[in-house]
Formats: structure tokens, sequence, C-alpha cells
């Protein structure tokens, strides 16, 4: 493998239209950081950027939805994701906005070299257009009814519903989400990168050259170059985005996919702008592009496609570690439905916490398939590791260390086989965390590093320096000796995953340590003076979890209502045609109950008694569930009065109530306006 000289590592740019939550922390940001800090740690020369990615439909849409401007969306968002990331300890040396002054002029640049040099193609295409919002709309800006299953407010390009891939020409009803307008189509003219003619170039870089890739990512890529590549627009029709460079080009902008990616650079050129070439066009740099499942296309054939096609020796990515989706208690998270564990929200529930946030995402990433997060299961992950045996271990070394020695590192004297089998085991677990980590397995690598504090918190429950300390303060020192050693490897083991704990312990310790330092049996040396020993996690309570419970159950519950509600407006279809004459045989009657009460052994079931103005007979209904026998007497009702009877439950039944059902299920009574005759005639 080449030994770069330096690392670019890039994190997917987060669309600035909402907060950014536990999905997004798990699946980019979450291990970008531990590769980086690794990365730092370990001495290396490391540029760690993102920024926010602030163009595109969906920003003038909440725009438009909020009354404001997509300047003022924007705005706001990104101070929230930028301030999330810092509270998470997600550090980047930059972090920008494709909004930026820098971006764009970057961006139109880009795009007119690549016009000037023939790179596009045009291409005159009709497309969907709001005639009231005067706009053109992406297809999942058109809603309808799906063809497949019939459901209600299908995209234009999927149903939620059913999971079919729809195209906007196959749904019924379509209509604009902006104005609820039909969409009419209008021609319209854009620019398009040729990918067809950089596939062979694709296949021999990615799937000769990079079979070490995820098989996520190598699978996904394969699968859209064995499907054959196809023109993809780099421009559309939109007031908001990069102006499109040329002339003839009013009212459109770049399109967000062009020119999103594009923002890594232009990052890196607002921070460093006399020194960014040695980061995008050197060959000693090496470019990791962390990225989330969605993304893989974008990053592996788009914008490498992109430099391709712009030359001047652009790098491109020699890894892109994407993770898959993860989930929140069984379900998926949906931003648009509010299931989500939010970041801004987290750090204001769970004060000092976040290292416990990192860590389950961690021990949870979905890095080979999708995986589930749990608010219990993050309360046991928190509670019997990190408090249990990481801080229990810690906490112990450091109180005994008081207590018998004042705070001073005690000599170590003649090592046992306990003592040498523990501080082995050190060494072994820095490589194996050291190889899972530059191969882009976090989560063994997280298990390798607890490992160590197991390693450490078994040693002292085995050797039971309180006990010994009654007759052997030399055995007493060699044991505590041996487990501040261990403290240390923790400290620099855990860096990456949990950095507010480990700065903590590093205080504790007092000491500036290295990587290298990681496994050595003299790291903290004899008669130094430790800090006071302080809790490094804290226990979460019952009380903490049940809340976010009871938020999730209440917006499942509000979802579900809704869900009733828009199912109850939803029509069967119109029966087969029938005839007047046959419409003619039905004896339609206005009736009054006289009597109700349940059937025996029965849920459903109601036996009235009523008067039909021409008799007074029996019906059985089922409507128990619905209606009680007291708040049946007295009601008039419309009956089928010559319906031939039925016996049920034992019960002859002469005749059917007339009742509306709703697609919620309720069953209602069909009754006259006004009090009228029993016997009168419907119809």
């Amino acid at each position: 493998m080449k030994d770069y000289k330096r690392t670019l590592v890039t994190a997917a740019l987060p669309y600035a239209n909402g907060p950014v939550h536990i999905g997004h922390l798990a699946g980019v940001y979450v291990p970008a950081d531990i590769y980086v800090r690794y990365l730092r740690l370990r001495g290396r020369d490391v540029l760690f950027v993102c920024g926010s990615d602030e163009h595109g439909v969906p920003i003038t849409i909440k725009a438009r939805q909020q009354g404001c401007t997509p300047q003022d969306i924007v705005d706001r968002y990104h101070n929230i994701i930028d301030g999330s990331f810092k509270a998470l300890g997600i550090n980047f040396d930059i972090y920008g906005r494709t909004s930026s002054k820098v971006h764009e002029q970057n961006a139109s640049e880009f795009f007119k070299k690549l016009y000037d040099s023939g790179k596009f193609i045009t291409k005159e295409s009709e497309q969907y257009y709001d005639p009231e919002a005067k706009t053109f709309l992406a297809d999942r800006y058109i809603v309808g009814t799906c063809p497949k299953c019939g459901s209600e407010g299908a995209y234009g390009d999927q149903c939620e519903k059913c999971g079919c891939t729809l195209s906007p020409e196959e749904l019924i009803n379509p209509k604009s989400k902006l104005s609820g307008a039909e969409p009419i189509k209008k021609k319209t003219t854009h620019w398009y990168l040729p990918l067809q003619d950089y596939e062979q170039w694709l296949r021999e870089w990615i799937l000769e050259g990079h079979k070490e890739w995820r098989p996520n990512v190598y699978g996904q890529v394969k699968s859209w170059l064995d499907g054959g590549l196809q023109p993809r627009a780099v421009t559309r029709d939109l007031d908001w985005g990069v102006p499109v460079p040329v002339e003839g080009a009013e009212g459109k902008v770049l399109y967000v996919w062009f020119d999103a990616p594009i923002g890594y650079i232009s990052n890196t050129i607002e921070l460093l702008p006399d020194s960014w070439e040695q980061w995008w066009k050197s060959e000693d740099t090496k470019l990791v592009h962390f990225i989330g499942k969605d993304n893989i296309v974008f990053h592996c054939i788009v914008f490498p496609a992109m430099l391709k096609a712009y030359g001047d020796g652009y790098i491109l990515p020699e890894n892109v570690p994407s993770n898959e989706f993860l989930n929140l208690e069984g379900d998926k998270i949906s931003t648009s439905r509010n299931w989500a564990v939010w970041a801004h929200e987290y750090v204001q529930d769970f004060p000092g916490e976040e290292d416990a946030l990192r860590y389950v995402l961690t021990a949870n990433a979905p890095e080979t398939k999708d995986n589930d997060f749990s608010w219990k299961d993050f309360q046991t992950r928190n509670n019997s590791e990190l408090v249990a045996i990481f801080g229990n271990f810690v906490n112990r070394a450091f109180v005994l260390t008081h207590k018998y020695f004042g705070g001073q590192v005690p000599a170590c004297g003649e090592l046992l086989d306990a003592d040498r089998e523990a501080l082995a085991e050190i060494p072994a677990l820095r490589a194996s965390l050291e190889k899972n980590i530059e191969g882009y397995h976090f989560r063994e690598a997280l298990k390798d590093a607890m490992s160590i504090a197991r390693v450490g918190n078994k040693y002292i429950s085995d050797a039971e320096p309180w006990k010994v300390a009654k007759t052997d303060m030399g055995r007493t020192a060699t044991i505590l000796n041996v487990c501040l050693q261990i403290c240390a490897d923790l400290a620099i083991a855990f860096e990456p995953f949990t950095p507010f704990a480990c700065g903590r312990l590093k205080d504790m310790l007092g000491l500036d340590l290295k990587w290298e330092d990681l496994g050595r049996e003299d790291i903290v040396p004899v008669g130094h003076q430790l800090g006071e020993a302080k809790l490094l996690f804290a226990k979460i309570e019952d009380e903490a979890i049940q809340k976010q419970l009871d938020r999730l159950e209440a917006i499942r519950a509000e979802r579900e209502a809704a869900a009733k509600a828009e199912a109850a407006k939803q029509v069967t279809p119109q029966k087969e045609e029938v005839t007047f004459d046959d419409f003619q045989k039905m004896d339609i009657r206005t009736a009054t109950v006289l009597a109700a009460e349940r059937v025996p052994k029965t849920d459903k079931l109601l036996k009235l008694s009523i008067d039909t103005g021409i008799d007074k007979r029996t019906i059985v209904s089922g409507i128990a569930e619905y209606y009680s026998p007291e708040e049946m007497v007295g009601k008039q009702i419309c009956i089928l009065a010559n319906l031939a009877p039925r016996v049920i439950r034992g019960i002859e039944s002469k005749g059917m109530i007339l009742m509306a059902r709703q697609n919620d299920g309720k069953m209602r009574f069909i009754t006259p306006q006004e009090t009228l005759t029993n016997g009168a005639e419907i119809g």
C-alpha cells in the first residue's frame, strides 16, 4: 500500500433544510471523526473538510411554506447543524457552506471549463411544470394516487406505502406538491454530463483497482456500471443555487448534485487559499470520502467523472467508506414523520453525555447492513459498559492510589504471571485496533478498545488490592502501578471514540500521551502526582429513557391518528351498475328501536326490537363495538325491510339496518334529518 504524506478526509455535506439526526451521525460523521482523530493521534498530516449543502428544490419548498427566503432557511439550519457537530466533538478543520461567494465562484469556474472544452451535451426534454407556482417540478414534488396499491399521496418517484418505484406519468390524478395545481408538460433545455463516456475508465479504476472497497459500495457501483451509464443533468430550472454561467441560461442553476461535491474543494480553498492544491492535486495526498448509503453513486461515479473531465491533476478517492441505514426503535428514520433522534435535542436532553451517544452509535454502526437504535440498548450499553467496565476500573485505580499512596504513582515491584498476562494483552489489542481503524472497521475497533478496559477491570477485580493492602503494601503498589499503566492505555485507545471522557482522564493522569505510548509498561512514571479522581461517565436513569420513549410514542400515536383520518377520507370504488328495477325491489323504511340487548357470548352483536310501522320485529346487528344497548333505545333508524329473514345465533333476524362505513372502519347510522312516522318509505 502506498505511503502517503497527507490524508484529506471529507464528510458528506449535510443538507441544510433540517437538523442532523442519529442516522446521519452513525452513517457518516462519527466514523469520519474517529478516523481523523486516530490519524492525528498518530501524528499524520490530515485535513478534515465538510460544510452545509444549501441549494436545491427542498430548500425553496420549505422557504415557500414558511414565508421566508431560502437564505433564511439555510442560515438557520447551517447554524443548528454546525452547533450539533461541535457539541458532539466532531471537529472539522472547516465547516463551510455552498452559499458562500467562494463556492459560487469556484463552482461557476468548474462548470465553465467543462462547458468551454465541450464536455457537456445539451438535451431538450418535456418536464412537469407547475403553472401556478411557475416552476419546474422534480419527481418528488408531484403527488397523486399510486397505480399499484391505490394509496393517496404517492410521490412521482415512489409510493412509500407499497414501496414500488414510479414515474410521474404513472400517477393517477397527479398534483403539484407546491400549489395543488395539475402539472403540465413544458419543454426545457439542459446541459448533461455524458457519463457513458467514462464508463470504461470507471470500470478499470473501481472494479479492477479497488476491490478492497466495502462490499455495499463496490456492489452498488458495479450494478450501476453493469446497467449502463446514461447522461446526467448538471443544470436545472430554479431560482435558488449557483447560476449557470453561460449565455442563454437565464433562470437555470447548477444541479445540486453537480454543485455540492465541488463544495469540498471550495471549502478547502476558503481555508487554505494558498496551499489548497497540495490537498487536491498531489499524488502524495490520500483522499477518503465518508458518505451515507444514498450518496454512493454520486461520490463513486458522478464526482469522479466530473474530476476526470476537468483534468488538471485532481486526485480521486482512495476509499469511500459508506454505511447502511440506521433505524430507530425498529422503524425507518424519517425526517418528514419526525421519527428521529435529533442531534441538537440530544445534547440538550443529555448534557455531558456526548460520549455515550458516540459510543453506542459506533457499537451499533450499520457498517454491513441496516441496524437499529433503541433507547433501552443505549441505556444498557452506557450503564453496563462505559460506566460499569471502563469508568469503574479507572475510578477504582485512582481512588485506591490516592487512598494508599497519596495520589503518587507507586513503584512497580516484581511482576507475577497475572501482571505479565494482563500487560501482554495490550500490544496485541493495539495492533488489532490499528488494523481495524485503518481498514474502516470502526465497530470492531471499538471492541478492541473496550477489550483493554475489560482486561483492566478483570485484573483489578482478581488482584483485589484493597485486600492485599492489609498485609502487603509492596504488592499493592505493583498492582496499582499496572492498573495506572492500563488507565493510560485507555486514555489513548478510547480518544477517537469518547474524546470528552478521555480528555478528563488525561487531565487526571496529568500526562501528554501519544499513540506510540499505547502498550508501553511505563507510560505513567513512578512518583508522578495524579490529579483528583473523577467519574468519567454517569449512569443514565430510567426516567430519562422513559421521557424519550414517551416522546416517540406520542409521535407514533399522532402519526397513526393522522393515517386513520386520511384513510377515513378515502372512498371505496363504486360497485357494479344496477338497474332502476333492481333498486325498486328494495323496501327501505324508517323504524324506531324499542329495546336492545347484547347477544350472549358475542362481542359484536346486538338484538334490537324495532317498530317498523308495519309490524314489530327483531333484527340482529353487528354494531355492539360502536353502540351500547342504552344508546340504541329510542333511536330512529333506516332499515331494509324486505331482506329475507336469517337466523343468527339462534335468533331470527328480519331485515338489515342501513349504516355508513368509512375507511377508518367505524360504522355510523343513516338516520332521517327529522323524526318521521315509522314505516315511511325511502326512495
